[in-house]
């Protein structure tokens, strides 16, 4: 997100190995490990809830629902800021940059082949191309690809450039570009990417813009935690990109977006209860994410990643956040097929409606009559799906250890 003083040198220095070489930091892997525990919850609710609006809409949601919601805003921003964070460490224990180009093609390559095969069909059950999270994911890191060739200044000024001036293309139409609209709607716009219309096309949750600037934000990130006072830096960053959240959100002029579905979209208002107000103010654009949705989010992420670190995790709950933040594409395909199983099991049980969850889930269809659960089951359920991934989770982070000389095992 910023950059040090001599970050133009950085890359080239470190490619020579000049950096300090630092061990792998055990805060990043603990707050991967711990989005990882959150987003299961959106997950779980996706799958088990009864209920057929979104968790955003005003007119029907209320405060809890709303915060099983919100608590899952973090998950994404910190998937892509550690994804680029992890290139930079990576360069400064000894990577070539070159090596950490062709490894972000080549796995953001890899990602993208994932995301329309086999997490599509464990979402679905069905071969349906769906253009989610880790779609974004794969083609940023193809992008960073080339960024990281850049001195990390530039990087960091074009993270943060993205990041901040986005939302001005809020009001640009698909139609303008004409046979071209299905790239706009790829880059910046959620909807149905046509590839020959009306009966070829891509549904993209995730459009690429900012997701590729918060990337490359990450690696920039990545110069201050080489630094011995990183976690005052990492606590002053986190906490004034918190109070600009409240600020540009308070003065309510810009940085929500105009775009995407009109239960998530521009100003907050002061609404018939203190509890609807507040759930308006923090109602924050994610498709495409808003400017207030990546400081609402990366603000706290860098103040908890600044209160993780120098912790040892050897024991408990910081050391099971360790275990899933080390193996984060397994432990994610994993609870996908988990999770969407015992959804099936579960319906059978209570003697609910099925068949739906068999073709197409919650991607296809609406959540049929006599189906679901309330929160606490959705709460309960979570855990067991926490509790049900450890054992796989640890054995896998454990074999990847004893078999660092397979390079394979790196795009897992």
């Amino acid at each position: 997100m910023v950059t040090t003083s001599n970050s133009s040198a950085t890359v080239a220095a470190a490619s020579a190995h000049g950096l300090p070489s630092v061990p792998r930091l055990i805060s990043v892997d603990m707050l991967r490990g711990l989005v990882m525990v959150i987003m299961a919850l959106d997950h779980v609710r996706d799958y088990f809830t009864y209920l057929t609006f979104a968790p955003e809409d005003l007119s029907h949601t209320y405060g809890a629902l709303f915060f099983t919601r919100f608590v899952t805003h973090y998950c994404a921003p910190i998937f892509f800021l550690l994804a680029g964070t992890g290139g930079f460490l990576a360069v400064s224990r000894g990577k070539t940059v070159q090596e950490i180009s062709r490894f972000y093609w080549t796995r953001g390559l890899w990602l993208v082949f994932l995301e329309l095969t086999v997490i599509s069909f464990g979402w679905s059950f069905t071969f349906l191309g769906f253009a989610i999270v880790i779609w974004a994911l794969g083609w940023c890191m193809v992008a960073m690809g080339l960024i990281v060739r850049l001195p990390v200044r530039w990087i960091a000024a074009f993270g943060i450039g993205m990041i901040v001036f986005h939302n001005l293309l809020d009001r640009v139409n698909p139609d303008l570009f004409g046979r071209f609209s299905a790239l706009w709607m790829v880059l910046h716009q959620q909807g149905m990417a046509f590839i020959k219309p009306p009966t070829i096309g891509l549904v993209v949750l995730y459009p690429l813009i900012p997701w590729v600037g918060v990337m490359a934000s990450g690696y920039a990130l990545g110069a201050l935690l080489i630094r011995q006072d990183r976690r005052n830096i990492l606590f002053r960053l986190g906490f004034s990109l918190t109070l600009a959240f409240f600020i540009l959100r308070g003065i309510n002029l810009y940085g929500n977006g105009t775009v995407g579905p009109a239960n998530s979209v521009g100003q907050w208002s002061v609404q018939p209860t203190l509890s609807l107000t507040v759930i308006s103010f923090f109602d924050t654009l994610k498709y495409p994410p808003s400017l207030d949705y990546l400081l609402m989010t990366l603000g706290p992420a860098l103040m908890v990643l600044a209160w993780f670190d120098g912790l040892k995790a050897k024991h408990g709950i910081s050391h099971i956040l360790l275990v899933y933040g080390r193996v984060p594409m397994f432990y994610y395909i994993l609870h996908i097929y988990l999770i969407h199983v015992l959804a099936v099991i579960a319906a059978y049980f209570y003697h609910q409606p099925s068949a739906w969850l068999l073709h197409g889930a919650v991607f296809l269809n609406r959540v049929p009559p006599g189906y679901g659960h309330g929160l606490l089951f959705i709460y309960l359920m979570w855990m067991a799906v926490i509790a049900l991934l450890y054992p796989p989770c640890k054995w896998f982070m454990e074999f990847k250890a004893r078999h660092r000389d397979w390079g394979w095992l790196s795009y897992v």
